[in-house]
């Protein structure tokens, strides 16, 4: 079933990501996933660049679909023109990707409160020109593509503020409903209680929510986040599980569990982040009760 008909059809879908290729084949980074081929909705193919060199995100798209699994090719909005947004959907989708997830630009590694909410802020109008186009089959400066191009489009929302939503945040969101968003994703849950807060003062219009849910697999991975991308973004009590524990991967397995469970009546999906571990996918979602 593919990931327009789960959302359609109100399925609880799950999701998980897998980078593009830099150094590897992407033949190789699908084989990780091939244990849970069948058990995840959809992959998302980050765009990223290690020391000047740039991920071929597309192709593993690409890849991905010739091997049963539905890709999502997740782009950025901020740094590009319109012309160049339009190249690189243009070549997703002449590749046969279907999903489209967008941003601003990748996590900064800093703990300002606005450059982390720039993170999730989607340049609405640059997208809805560019997607308003390839809809009607042209280009952005004139031309003619020969026929409409359209993607399911998932856009990126701040879950992290509480009750405490700012006005730009509730009118991006309002923005991307209009464009035609087929989903929004939070940014990485730990607090699901904060979650539903945050889900009961934002008017999501009637479009489904994903949660995203970090593996993290050692206390060490869970401070780096708090030190790095946002103070206090992991409680206190899930790195002390974590560094206390014997048995690491059991604690973490458990951590992700207790999380799923928490979400499953309040939205409607997961976006597991794995960081390096798509081989051990499988043991968290047996232990979450997924697919």
């Amino acid at each position: 079933m593919k990931l327009k008909e789960s959302l359609e059809k109100k399925k609880f879908v799950v999701t998980s990501e897998v980078q593009g290729a830099v150094d590897e084949a992407p033949e190789q980074l699908v084989k990780s996933l091939e244990l849970v081929r069948g058990r995840v909705d959809g992959v998302t193919v980050p765009e990223v660049e290690i020391e000047g060199v740039v991920g071929d995100s597309i192709k593993t798209c690409e890849v991905l679909n010739k091997n049963r699994f539905e890709a999502i090719y997740q782009t950025t909005t901020r740094d590009k023109n319109r012309i160049q947004l339009q190249k690189d959907l243009l070549q997703a989708h002449d590749s046969g990707v279907e999903n489209l997830l967008v941003f601003t630009e990748d996590y900064r590694i800093t703990g300002d409160s606005l450059q982390e909410m720039m993170f999730f802020h989607v340049d609405a109008g640059k997208l809805e020109s560019v997607l308003q186009h390839m809809r009607e089959g042209r280009t952005v400066d004139g031309g003619e593509l020969g026929k409409g191009a359209d993607f399911v489009v998932g856009s990126g929302v701040e879950s992290g503020w509480g009750k405490n939503i700012p006005d730009l945040e509730m009118k991006e969101m309002e923005a991307m409903a209009k464009i035609g968003a087929g989903y929004f994703l939070s940014t990485p849950v730990f607090d699901v209680d904060g979650f539903e807060k945050f889900l009961k003062q934002v008017n999501t219009f009637g479009i489904p929510v994903i949660a995203e849910v970090m593996i993290l697999r050692t206390a060490g991975m869970a401070s780096f986040l708090n030190r790095h991308i946002k103070s206090g973004m992991v409680p206190e009590w899930v790195i002390k599980k974590l560094a206390k524990a014997i048995d690491k991967e059991k604690a973490s397995i458990e951590i992700f569990a207790d999380t799923v469970k928490g979400l499953k009546d309040l939205c409607q999906g997961v976006h597991i982040i794995t960081i390096g571990g798509e081989e051990k996918l499988r043991h968290y979602l047996d232990a979450a009760k997924l697919k």
